[in-house]
């Protein structure tokens, strides 16, 4: 009897303490719902009604492909997606009929109407397929929070709830120009505890592995002059830690849910937003999921990152969009972009590794497809072949390099990011390039590309790459083949070097940009090829 009880106690223990090891995944796959309907794919075509079996779909495609989470984001975070008690669906459409009348709601809400539910059909779909669950919550996103005295149409009845709209004084600002001030101000306990409330239900009722937190949709929290940054900071990490203890409580016995936060991968983002990672980690973070916001970047604080939190796991996220073009229409998602390549994507995976980083995760991923207002380019299907091989780290260490810095307007670092910029005579523009060397080190001399808004005919342009004159090349082509054409521009936008292999160095190289000639140029893209 007493032996049985001792190994009762052994194993009690042992999976009361199996949290402590880091979660075993390499790939994390975040699906933001509104893809399905926004997006042309194989299983929705543009103006078709969504059905569940489009949400199976996006579920199914990532499937068997290499991806080890699948994260939904079910909504805004206003609206559920999901048959909720905290907002019955009835109860919302019946006030947005009333506030709106005549708009119509989303065919998302008519699905949970119908007595659907995305999380519940969702989590049977991925334990079906073999991919782990996880819900991803946006915190405090902005879209379209600046329509609510006329909403153009039934789509923002899941942005907009009577919550909000009955606390317009929890707002940061009524700024009608700044979005991000039209969120709630989280310093307010109650604009908390309406977020806390949805986290709560979906933990009670969903047989989730994970949950993450989205700093990320969207990075404004605070009236910053109102609050210190240790007000901030209490007021996050006690949220942190009451969500990690909810996680605890509604878990299956010797199980373990995994919590995880989307960050920005800039430190000097932190403070605004009260995000602390060691108090964080501290608090039950499990996974860190370190992102750019929008774009793929390899610029970020991966390091300095990799240090603070040591022992938890460490994600770098990477998107669709390498750069942003020129806005082509009016509407949402109006502007031309540049597309993140096969190599771009081994690249920077290849870096997260190097600096410690236990896998990436993607955003936007379902985005290379046909999407938005205007002519932005060909769209493509998704390169879901990537995930063959990018949770290897070995593999991608072998790879041939595109390394780059794309003009962006990543909130909330605007306007600190490095392109684009106004290239000058007289002035340098100096820019940094984190490198780590493939499997064998480099082999070739690496190809730089600089691309401008305008022609480089006729301009004198001095470049240094650590401290050393380069001299130009004529190929300006492409480094890799793609499919993709939108953000590559025209040869005259380019100018290119040979870097001789022996200038390239691990860790940080420095590039060095000025002008000879008295005409001005817009630098807004800049990549170095080595294999």
């Amino acid at each position: 009897m007493k032996k049985s009880i001792l190994i009762l106690i052994v194993l009690c223990l042992a999976n009361s303490f199996s949290w402590a090891d880091k979660p075993p995944y390499k790939v994390l796959y975040s699906n933001d719902t509104t893809n399905i309907l926004t997006a042309e794919s194989p299983f929705h075509k543009e103006g078709q009604p969504i059905n569940m079996g489009m949400l199976d779909a996006v579920v199914d495609e990532t499937a068997g492909i290499g991806i080890d989470v699948h994260m939904l984001q079910p909504g805004f975070t206003w609206v559920p997606f999901w048959q909720s008690k905290v907002l019955p669906v009835e109860e919302h459409v019946k006030w947005w009929n009333e506030t709106y009348p005549g708009r119509g709601v989303s065919g998302y809400l008519q699905m949970v109407l119908d007595g659907h539910d995305f999380i519940r059909d969702f989590v049977k779909r991925c334990n079906e397929k073999g991919l782990t669950p996880f819900v991803s919550l946006r915190l405090n996103d902005k879209h379209l929070l600046n329509e609510i005295d006329d909403p153009l149409h039934e789509g923002r009845s899941v942005h907009i709830s009577k919550f909000y709209m009955d606390h317009l004084d929890y707002r940061i600002s009524d700024d009608k120009n700044d979005q991000y001030q039209r969120v709630h101000n989280w310093a307010i306990p109650e604009a908390r505890e309406y977020k806390y409330a949805f986290i709560e239900e979906i933990c009670e009722n969903y047989d989730i592995a994970g949950l993450e937190l989205d700093f990320m949709r969207h990075p404004s929290f605070f009236r910053i002059y109102e609050t210190t940054s240790q007000e901030r900071r209490d007021i996050m990490v006690n949220f942190v830690s009451r969500v990690r203890k909810l996680l605890d409580r509604t878990t299956q016995p010797g199980q373990h849910r995994w919590l995880g936060v989307r960050v920005p991968q800039y430190i000097d983002c932190h403070d605004i937003l009260g995000i602390d990672l060691p108090a964080f980690a501290e608090a039950g973070v499990d996974m860190f999921n370190v992102s750019a916001y929008f774009f793929t970047d390899q610029q970020g604080d991966l390091a300095e990152i990799a240090r603070l939190i040591p022992n938890a796991a460490k994600y770098l996220e990477m998107t669709h969009c390498a750069a942003v073009g020129q806005t082509v229409a009016k509407g949402i998602d109006n502007f031309s972009f540049r597309r993140t390549t096969d190599e771009q994507f081994y690249t920077t995976a290849h870096l997260a590794y190097s600096y410690g980083f236990d896998g990436i995760s993607v955003f936007n991923f379902a985005y290379y497809r046909k999407h938005g207002v205007g002519d932005r380019g060909k769209f493509t299907e998704p390169p879901f072949h990537i995930f063959k091989h990018i949770g290897d780290k070995d593999w991608v260490a072998r790879q041939k390099q595109h390394y780059f810095i794309g003009k962006v307007w990543n909130h909330p670092r605007h306007p600190y990011m490095p392109l684009s910029q106004r290239l000058e005579r007289g002035r340098y523009l100096t820019f940094h390039l984190n490198l780590v060397p493939p499997t064998g080190g480099w082999t070739q001399d690496a190809r730089l590309r600089l691309q401008a808004e305008q022609s480089w005919e006729g301009r004198k342009v001095i470049m240094r790459f650590n401290n050393t004159h380069l001299k130009t090349t004529r190929d300006v082509s492409e480094p890799y083949a793609t499919p993709y054409e939108s953000g590559i521009g025209i040869p005259e936008q380019y100018i290119a070097y040979s870097v001789p292999k022996n200038l390239l160095s691990p860790g940080v190289n420095q590039i060095e940009i000025s002008l000879g000639s008295d005409e001005p140029c817009d630098l807004i893209y800049l990549d170095l090829a080595a294999e």
